[in-house]
């Protein structure tokens, strides 16, 4: 496959996951809202955008007022954000209209109708009816067009980059939210082991998608238990292991390498980081320290992502010819 078609159904991928996991903090934090004993509005909506990485930009741009006003058009209609939702779709569309022939049509007729119904809401003020019926028919939406995805493509390369994409932001995304949960979410030590402390790991599980799934396997909740749920369950969808076990298959479908083995150094880095994931023991990780460990996972997710644009997304000179220069995605 092109490098160029490669790099469009990975990003495609990656943008359609964003724009969900977004959603679904936005969806969340509206519904923590009426629990919340917080009196100040910048305290429950200020760590969402500390989850995505974005506080330099919302800071310069907005002042640095973290209001239910402001943090919902930053994440959702900000057209100068690139990570909101309608940022996030309209470059996934952009990337499926370059490549149509590498799609199926139901899932390009999904993919413009999921950007048209968010540009539809974009440009007006949104209250509480109106989010939380947003947040599901995109939720809908993106488990829709998943669905078409799996259904409606060959399971060959192409499937495996657009799977390749979802499970590397996933897990990303997964990550960032628990990190938040134990470092700045709950800041107050008085705070551990009371209902709002469950209130707040409730809250932690719904933004994974993940509270239904949890109670099923553990009943009640405990944050060890919440913890090794997101981070190393080998079959819950969005943690950690097993996005990266799914990611592992795709790109050694993509590369034809053996399992356990490895000849580029994306296999590498994505191997080690999943064998990590492996063995680890979560008590060990919580007295090592959570938020490092979760720090370290992210910078070597990172490079995992780094070594994989390298190997198989980059456009690589032919001698004789002059370098082109795409545009960052």
């Amino acid at each position: 496959m092109l490098s160029r078609l490669a790099d469009s159904l990975y990003w495609m991928s990656r943008y359609l996951e964003r724009a969900d996991n977004i959603t679904r903090l936005i969806d969340v934090n509206v519904n923590l809202m009426l629990d919340s004993p917080l009196e100040e509005d910048n305290e429950q909506w200020s760590p969402l955008v500390t989850t995505l990485g974005d506080e330099e930009d919302f800071k310069a741009r907005y002042n640095n007022e973290a209001t239910r006003e402001n943090v919902i058009k930053f994440l959702f209609s900000d057209k100068q954000n690139p990570n909101s939702v309608y940022s996030c779709l309209q470059k996934a569309r952009e990337n499926a209209r370059t490549m149509r022939e590498s799609i199926s049509n139901e899932m390009w007729e999904q993919i413009n109708s999921f950007y048209h119904m968010v540009q539809t809401y974009a440009h007006k003020p949104l209250d509480d009816d109106d989010l939380y019926s947003l947040c599901r028919r995109v939720r809908q939406a993106g488990h829709l067009l998943v669905g078409i995805t799996d259904q409606t493509m060959a399971h060959g390369e192409a499937w495996s980059f657009i799977r390749l994409g979802r499970m590397f932001e996933r897990a990303d995304k997964t990550a960032r939210i628990l990190d938040v949960k134990y470092f700045i979410l709950l800041p107050k030590v008085e705070d551990v082991g009371t209902p709002y402390d469950s209130i707040l790991w409730t809250a932690l599980l719904k933004s994974a998608g993940a509270a239904e799934m949890y109670r099923k396997k553990h009943n009640l909740i405990h944050p060890d238990k919440v913890a090794e749920f997101l981070m190393l369950d080998r079959e819950f969808t969005r943690s950690m292991r097993f996005c990266l076990i799914h990611a592992e298959e795709s790109l050694h479908f993509i590369t034809g390498t053996p399992r356990d083995t490895h000849s580029n150094a994306a296999e590498r880095q994505l191997g080690r980081l999943r064998s990590e994931l492996d063995y680890a023991n979560i008590h060990e990780i919580i007295k090592s320290g959570m938020h490092e460990y979760l720090d370290n996972f992210e910078a070597k997710l990172n490079l995992a992502g780094d070594a994989l644009f390298a190997t198989l997304l980059a456009i690589q000179p032919v001698p004789g010819f002059p370098v082109i220069k795409r545009n960052e995605q």
